[in-house]
């Protein structure tokens, strides 16, 4: 049986193809690449599947000098339309465990200890806000 050099140029592209997207799906940055020592500590997301799901983020951060706080926000889930808040705090200082829907998420006690603010809207629209309750 003869294989048609045009048949073993098609195969040799497909396996280049194949390896490439193989390469990409293993090779994934994830939050444990990104600097910061970055900890989930608290979560919420609305019940609404039907309309805009609001997601919130309570998230401690260990180094806040080289804290890669914009790609943590870019890589955390997000919903068409929806609104997705990521609200940084330094590891060891007061946090809220508790989080709510709306334009105030948490008890106002923990304000002075909010790092940062990254906030993603509903067209895809990001922004990092510093020190967003001074």
């Amino acid at each position: 049986m003869r294989i048609k050099k045009q048949n073993i140029f098609i195969i040799i592209i497909v396996l280049v193809i194949i390896g490439w997207m193989l390469k990409d799906m293993l090779t994934q940055t994830g939050i444990e690449d990104l600097k910061g020592g970055f900890k989930e500590f608290a979560t919420y997301r609305n019940e609404n599947n039907t309309g805009p799901i609001q997601r919130i983020y309570v998230v401690t951060v260990k180094d806040t000098l080289n804290a890669q706080l914009i790609e943590y926000g870019n890589l955390m889930p997000h919903s068409k339309y929806g609104n997705t808040k990521v609200y940084f705090f330094l590891e060891g200082a007061s946090t809220p465990t508790t989080l709510s829907p709306g334009e105030i998420n948490f008890d106002a006690k923990y304000n002075s200890s909010c790092l940062a603010l990254y906030e993603k809207g509903a067209m895809g629209n990001f922004g990092l806000l510093k020190n967003p309750f001074k």
